[in-house]
C-alpha cells in the first residue's frame, strides 16, 4: 500500500537557502516522532493477562517498543512462534477498539522539524516496524501525514514484512519510485533495532536519546542527539 497525503506547499524560497547533506529522510515512529507509549502499555496489560502471563510493568516497556511485537512476545514473555502469532492479533483488536491515538503525543520540537524538511525541499518517510495503517492513523491525526512523501510501516500480518531492514529497503523503494535521490539517505531511530537494520543496507542511522533505548543501542550510529533542536543542525544546514 502506497500512501501519501497531498504535501503543503513547498516554499521556493525557503528551499533555495536551506539544505540537507542527506538527499532524503527516514523516520522510524514510535520513540522518535511519536510517544504512544501510554496506549501501549495499557494494551500489552491487557494481551498479556488474556493469555494468562504476568503484566508488563511500566519500568520494562522500554524493552517492548521498537522492535516487532512478534519478536517482543517471544523475547519478552516466551511465547513460542505460533502463542506470539495469536498474541499479536490480539493485541492489534484491542488497539483498533482502544483507538490507535489514544494517549499518543508529538516528541517536541518534532512537526516543526518535519514541516521545515518539507518546506526545503527535501523527502521524507517513515520507516516503521508498527503496521502501516497504524502509522498512517497516527501520522493524520497529528497532522504529519502532508509533510511526508511516503509513509512505510510493516504489514498488517504478523509474519511479514516488519524486520527493519525490510521495511527501511521498501520505504527507499517507494521513494525511487516517486523519482526521489536515494543515493544518501538517513534513518532517524532510537532503538538498536535502527541501527542494525541501517547497517545491513548502509543506511547511516542518527540516534535520537528521548526515545525508549538504552545508551548501548546507539553503537554503531553515526551520531547521537538529545533533542530535536541537535537533531534539526544534523538535517538541515543554513537553517539560521
Amino acid at each position: 500500500m502506497d500512501v501519501a497525503s497531498p504535501a503543503p506547499h513547498r516554499d521556493p524560497v525557503a528551499a533555495r537557502s536551506i539544505r540537507s547533506p542527506w538527499t532524503c529522510i527516514l523516520w522510524d515512529v514510535d520513540g522518535t516522532l511519536i510517544d504512544a507509549s501510554e496506549g501501549i502499555l495499557r494494551r500489552l496489560k491487557t494481551t498479556l493477562e488474556h493469555f494468562g502471563h504476568p503484566p508488563v510493568r511500566e519500568a520494562e516497556l522500554a524493552h517492548w517498543i521498537g522492535p516487532p511485537m512478534l519478536e517482543s512476545f517471544q523475547v519478552m514473555a516466551g511465547m513460542d512462534a505460533v502463542q506470539a502469532e495469536a498474541a499479536v492479533t490480539y493485541y492489534r483488536q484491542v488497539a483498533r477498539a482502544d483507538g490507535y491515538e489514544t494517549g499518543a503525543r508529538v516528541y517536541p520540537g518534532m512537526a516543526d522539524l518535519l514541516r521545515d524538511i518539507h518546506a526545503a525541499g527535501i523527502p521524507q518517510a517513515t520507516a516503521s516496524s508498527k503496521p502501516e495503517d497504524q502509522v498512517l492513523r497516527l501520522m493524520q491525526h497529528f497532522g504529519l501525514d502532508g509533510y511526508l512523501d511516503r509513509i512505510v510501516g510493516a504489514t498488517s500480518e504478523a509474519r511479514d514484512r516488519g524486520l527493519k531492514a525490510e521495511v527501511l529497503a521498501d520505504s527507499l523503494r517507494r521513494l525511487q519510485a516517486l523519482g526521489v535521490d536515494v543515493s544518501r539517505p538517513v534513518l532517524i531511530g532510537d532503538r538498536h533495532h535502527d541501527v542494525e537494520g541501517g547497517a545491513e543496507l548502509d543506511v547511516p542511522v542518527i540516534f535520537n536519546r528521548w526515545g525508549f533505548g538504552w545508551p548501548h543501542e546507539a553503537d554503531g550510529a553515526a551520531a547521537s542527539v538529545d533533542s530535536a533542536d541537535q537533531l534539526r543542525a544534523l538535517l538541515l544546514v543554513g537553517d539560521d
